[in-house]
């Protein structure tokens, strides 16, 4: 039986392989489809249109008027994330034929390069189940292009979504917010390796808590 490592401050190098094997999780680089779950993300873009939009009229331009959007599709651990996993580049091809699942073209080999590449699935067939997640979320009809302001707390918001999407796990559904808790900036929507829906890990669902930390938050009015 292996003896149990315990790390000591008198070795430099035993400090650094504890600090390794803590960081392990959140490396910066990965292995290709070596992750536990995927988050969908899915930006409140009015928020996002709050501080960018003279910087990307793509998304913010005048007459947009766009909801929730695709952020990304991230392999995730129980706590942290691979990323970079590969050099594989995005075909030109595919760019074009998925680039309009995203707000904004210049997201798409962003997203790929960080975070599809740790997949371990070829580019057609990440961006492919990007679109098959995204377009199976049913946003819950006071959510999707409000006129004004809506005011809602977490359980409310988190009940909403599960009776638009009533497959969903419990705690698939996290938000998390900007401006100290204020205002909505986007939802994670959890998934299973193989697609199904289960609950975010347990790191995630205190993250969004922590962000959105405040009795309610306000979902800006779409732009």
């Amino acid at each position: 039986m292996k003896q149990a490592f315990t790390c000591t401050p008198l070795l430099l190098a035993t400090a650094l392989l504890c600090g390794g094997a803590n960081a392990a999780k959140n490396k910066s680089v990965g292995e290709p489809g070596e992750f536990d779950y995927y988050a969908l993300a899915l930006s409140w873009s009015p928020s996002y249109c709050a501080t960018n939009g003279d910087r990307d009229p793509n998304q913010c331009g005048s007459g947009r008027r766009l909801g929730f959007v695709l952020h990304g599709l991230w392999p995730q651990y129980e706590n942290g994330y691979p990323q970079n996993c590969s050099r594989e580049k995005l075909p030109e091809q595919l760019r074009r034929k998925y680039e309009g699942i995203y707000p904004s073209p210049k997201l798409i080999g962003h997203e790929w390069s960080k975070h599809g590449t740790c997949s371990g699935l070829g580019p057609e067939g990440y961006l492919a189940l990007s679109a098959k997640l995204k377009d199976a979320v049913v946003v819950p009809a006071a959510y999707r292009a409000p006129e004004q302001p809506v005011r809602v707390t977490i359980p409310q918001f988190k009940e909403a979504f599960r009776s638009a999407n009533p497959r969903l796990a419990q705690d698939a559904v996290v938000p998390f917010c900007t401006g100290a808790g204020r205002f909505l900036r986007e939802i994670r929507v959890c998934y299973a390796k193989d697609g199904a829906s289960r609950s975010c890990g347990k790191a995630e669902i205190k993250r969004s808590e922590k962000s959105c930390g405040q009795a309610s938050f306000l979902l800006q009015s779409v732009r």
